[in-house]
This record gives structure tokens, sequence and C-alpha cells, in this order.
């Protein structure tokens, strides 16, 4: 009987270290106290796993597991889940994230709605009990504010001229072609698509993603800020040609398949109910 006990203990504890392992994947390595509590440890665990090691403490209440290095990303989780549920990463520390501003020298930036005690040397809280749920959103599995959002709130930083740059970058930035394949083909696969070819050539034009059976391609810009009237005509008559070959055809910004995931995937569901059922192009394909 002793020895079923045991083992029934031992199995719910390595069912409980998986689901702390799970959780800690989900947020950059890490994992707070109250999570733990939680998942059933012990204030004694949860003490004995900081002393052998297991745990390794970043913030007040917010530990890594198993390994001691803290990423980049782990520094802005680590920020945002020491100040509770709610917190979204923002200003300077946001546009860092995203890659669209730089984060003010040694200082992470939260901001939640209500009250929080958590201050430090390298934190700032932001109380904003007026930030929208709109207004925020997830960025490399970290809460933060959205793009538009953190450009609001940096703005008076940067002036005028410089956030008009900023916003030019984004807008015109291009990703690699392995960059856009590795973004866009899991949101491809989340709505339901088969796997696509890559880089075909249809109707004389080189196409980003094609599902020939269906009918259906995808091309994506990397805008320019001066697109000249020929580049412009250019856009008109592939677009054209494909419709006229009877494809359905989308075109994404590299900015959207980036920055809005979201915006993309509602698009791929909303285009893929309106999809035929297979159909023969072989005319319009060129080594396909």
């Amino acid at each position: 009987m002793a020895g079923k006990k045991h083992r029934g203990r031992a199995h719910e504890e390595r069912e409980r270290s998986a689901r702390v392992w799970e959780r800690a994947r989900a947020q950059h390595g890490l994992v707070t106290r109250s999570q733990l509590l939680a998942l059933g440890y012990s204030r004694h665990a949860i003490a004995h796993r900081l002393e052998t090691g297991r745990l390794h403490p970043v913030r007040v209440g917010v530990y890594l597991v198993g390994r001691p290095e803290l990423t980049p990303h782990g520094h802005w989780m680590a920020a945002v889940l020491a100040c509770g549920d709610g917190a979204v990463l923002s200003h300077g520390s946001a546009a860092a994230l995203m890659k669209i501003g730089a984060e003010r020298l040694g200082i992470v930036e939260v901001s939640i709605r209500r009250a929080s005690p958590r201050r430090g040397s390298d934190l700032v809280v932001h109380r904003r009990p007026s930030l929208r749920r709109e207004d925020c959103g997830s960025f490399e599995g970290i809460p933060v504010t959205s793009p538009v959002q953190t450009l609001i709130d940096i703005s008076p930083r940067l002036g005028r001229l410089r956030v008009e740059r900023v916003i030019l970058d984004r807008r015109t930035f291009r990703l690699t072609r392995e960059e856009l394949e590795r973004r866009f083909l899991p949101l491809a696969r989340e709505v339901g698509l088969p796997v696509p070819l890559t880089r075909r050539w249809v109707n004389g034009f080189e196409v980003d993603f094609l599902w020939p059976e269906l009918g259906f391609l995808v091309e994506t810009d990397g805008l320019r800020y001066h697109r000249t009237p020929a580049e412009q005509a250019r856009d008109r008559v592939r677009d054209q040609a494909h419709t006229a070959a009877g494809f359905v055809h989308l075109r994404f910004t590299h900015e959207q398949v980036r920055y809005e995931p979201d915006h993309v995937r509602a698009t791929l569901v909303a285009t893929a109910r309106l999809l035929p059922g297979p159909a023969a192009r072989g005319d319009a394909l060129a080594d396909a």
C-alpha cells in the first residue's frame, strides 16, 4: 500500500512539473509565485526549489525555471509578470520589442489599468485606467500595447519628424524570403489551408504562395515610400492577369504579415469560404 501511494505521489509530481514547464515555455522560461501556488506547490516547496537551483529569482515573485540565463524577451516578460494580471509592455519597451523604436536605456516600461506596488530602479509602471483592451495585444508571446498605441505613447519623446520616420520605416520594410515563409505559412495552416507551393510562376509573374488545386494565390509586397508609375501599372497588370485566369488572389504587405497576423488570418478565413473546389489551372502555370 505504501509503495502504491509513493508511486501515486511521484506521478502527481511529474504531472505538476510538466505543467510548470508548459507554462514556462509560453512565458519565455518564466513562472510566477502565484502560478506555482495555483499549480499546487507549497511555499516550502517553492523555497526548496530556489535553494536547489531549480528556480532562479528574476523579479519579486517571478522565477526562471531550470536555467539562470534570461533572454531579452524574458527580461520584458518578467517585468510584465511582476506587475500582475492586465499588465502590458508599453512605451519605449513596446517599441523596442516590435522594432519600431528604441527603449530608454536601462528602463523597462509597463502599463496597467490599476495601481501596482511594483517599482524598481529599472522599472517604470504607468497607471492607465483608461487604457482600452482593444489597444493591447500580444507580440512574441508578450502582452503589449498595439503598434498604434505605442506610437502615440512615444510620440512626445520623438517629435513629428521622427514619428513620421518610424511610421515609414515600418510601412516600407521587407522581410527576407525565409522570414516571410516562416511567418506566413503557419497562418495559412491555422485557418485550414493545405501547404501551398512557394515562389512559382503564374501568368508570367512570380507569386509567393500558390494553391493550384484551389485556384488561389497570395502575393506580398514590401512597400516603398516612392513607387514609380511603371511599378504601380505592373501591379495592376498582374492582378488583372490572375483575375482573368480565374484565380482568387490576395495581396498582403510585409508589414501586415509581420505586425498584423490577426488581420491576415481573418482575411484568409473569409477568403477560404469563397474558394471553389479543386480546379485545373494548368494553362496558367509555369514550372508549378
